[in-house]
């Protein structure tokens, strides 16, 4: 009985991958990889990066300009939205102006450049303060965005500039 157990070891069938096997599925998925790569469209990537830093941009925008309305009673001094690094900004962050504490700081993402304004101050009663800047752009590879405030409201506006491509 032992010799029987044995022999059907032996003649099962083997279910394993030999090396050769192995490396040849491997230089055949390398060899797919390396003409599908260059062949990608990084350009709408690119875009989608843009899109969601002139979203949040324009958000930031506006709950900083809303934290100066709600505040007003204790911050006549308002808060800021403040562009950090030369242009293009790599960050920014929102400061609350009566005591300069920093509510949010955010970094803008690599491949998207910020130009333009530098600060924005927003009063009491939501408005722009003087010396403010008014307008950021935004553009990476593939679009282009220009952020406006209304001096006046402290409205937010954005809009893609179709003349870039």
């Amino acid at each position: 009985m032992v010799a029987d157990s044995r022999s059907s070891i032996i003649d099962s069938p083997q279910h394993g991958r030999t090396l050769v096997e192995m490396v040849t599925v491997v230089l055949v998925l390398s060899i797919l990889t390396g003409i599908a790569v260059p062949r990608l469209n990084f350009g709408a990537v690119w875009s989608a990066r843009a899109d969601a830093v002139v979203q949040r941009l324009a958000t930031d925008l506006r709950h900083t300009r809303t934290l100066a309305i709600t505040d007003a009673a204790r911050n006549p001094d308002g808060f800021a939205l403040l562009m950090g690094g030369a242009d293009p900004h790599q960050s920014y962050r929102i400061v609350n102006r009566h005591d300069q504490t920093v509510v949010r700081t955010c970094n803008v993402p690599a491949g998207v450049r910020c130009e333009g304004g530098r600060r924005f101050e927003f009063g009491p009663l939501g408005n722009l303060q003087n010396g403010s800047d008014v307008c950021l752009g935004i553009r990476t590879e593939g679009r282009s965005y220009r952020l406006e405030i209304v001096p006046a409201t402290g409205a937010v506006e954005w809009q893609r500039d179709d003349n870039q491509k």
